[in-house]
């Protein structure tokens, strides 16, 4: 509760703040976020989505932006040539977590959680104040963005997109719950919350603001204002198209891309999602 009312005392000081009491509380911050005690979003069972963001996270985010100066940040001996804030360093790993950081050009940011036993298949990034459950895997070219929450044992497959949403800082971040799939080529923004063991489709697109199509209970789940778009335990979301009736669309034939739900999860589909255990 202290580092959050620093964190709100120095925000409300803008850019008249004191830079090196920013730059310590910010310090703090990164080192809480890496090992999890702070999280930028966390479940809430008394909210509309079952998520409350920490919008005093995201402003100690900011601040460390905001306060961090442009270095070289250079790697090998200045063969790989990088600059950065310094308030930004990379995550550094021990083998006593368990987490795998394949070699190949991974990078993950200090202030984002990586739980034990992640495996990360290069090149992927993890931002910082994101959070990664144990047991999940981030394949190649996949990115988990600021404060987006991954839960545990869920597979993020080749060049997904787990958006980040830093602002505005009261915006929930995109959410995957535990044991979720996410397929590869999809896209999920806008804080975007998908629920527990639904599998999502390769190449998927979902935002916070994407009405979506349960063709098993026949209905349209839709975003309010205050619940993003929520994507149902266990639901199976492929990608879709609707007629485009306004317009030129019936005359020229138009569709929309629009992601529809055509089953929920069974013993089927767990099935063919186990077999990413014989990676491990």
């Amino acid at each position: 509760m202290n580092l959050q009312r620093e964190i709100s005392d120095l925000a409300a000081a803008g850019a008249s703040a004191d830079r090196e009491a920013a730059r310590a509380m910010f310090a703090r911050l990164r080192e809480a976020m890496s090992s999890g005690d702070v999280r930028a979003a966390e479940p809430d069972a008394a909210s509309p989505a079952g998520w409350r963001v920490n919008a005093w996270v995201k402003q100690g985010i900011l601040l460390g932006f905001r306060f961090g100066e442009i270095v070289d940040a250079s790697m090998d001996h200045g063969r790989w040539s990088f600059f950065d804030k310094d308030t930004l360093p990379m995550k550094k790993f021990t083998a006593a977590n368990g987490v795998r950081i394949v070699p190949g050009g991974s990078s993950v940011r200090d202030g984002a959680y990586i739980g034990p036993g992640v495996i990360c298949i290069p090149p992927m990034y993890v931002n910082i104040g994101a959070y990664v459950g144990e047991g999940s895997l981030i394949d190649s070219h996949a990115l988990v963005g600021s404060c987006a929450q991954v839960g545990a044992r869920v597979h993020v497959s080749a060049a997904a997109q787990i958006g980040g949403v830093i602002e505005p800082v009261g915006a929930i971040p995109v959410i995957v719950e535990d044991e979720a799939l996410i397929g590869g080529n999809t896209g999920l923004y806008e804080g975007v919350i998908v629920k527990a063991r639904a599998v999502i489709a390769a190449g998927t697109v979902l935002t916070g603001s994407t009405p979506l199509y349960d063709l098993v209970k026949g209905e349209i789940i839709r975003p309010s204002a205050d619940r993003p778009l929520v994507v149902p335990e266990g639901a199976v979301v492929v990608p879709g198209a609707r007629a485009v009736t306004a317009g030129k669309g019936p005359e020229w034939n138009l569709s929309l891309a629009t992601p529809v739900i055509v089953k929920y999860r069974d013993s089927r589909t767990d099935t063919r999602t186990e077999l990413e255990a014989w990676i491990r």
